[in-house]
């Protein structure tokens, strides 16, 4: 069975899989998989983020006031000239 018509979801069984597809790739289609992969990393981050930022909302560590006061005390240690 080709590793394209089959959907093994154990990581373990997947990661080979997904080596061996990626080995066969032709070098002119590299660059595109190369950049696929950094953009499903961006949004892995970016929803890390977002669930770290809405815990922070959520618990009091983050509020208008506190980012308020954060701006103020980087503009007092760098002004702008």
């Amino acid at each position: 069975m080709s590793t394209l018509t089959s959907n093994p979801t154990d990581p373990k069984e997947l990661r080979p899989l997904l080596h061996a597809e990626i080995d066969r790739l032709p070098d002119q289609a590299l660059a595109s998989a190369h950049r696929l992969l950094q953009e499903m990393e961006i949004q892995r981050l970016m929803d890390e983020l977002g669930a770290a930022t809405e815990q922070a909302w959520a618990s009091g560590q983050m509020s208008e006031e506190k980012i308020a006061e954060a701006i103020r005390q980087h503009r007092q240690r760098h002004p702008y000239r």
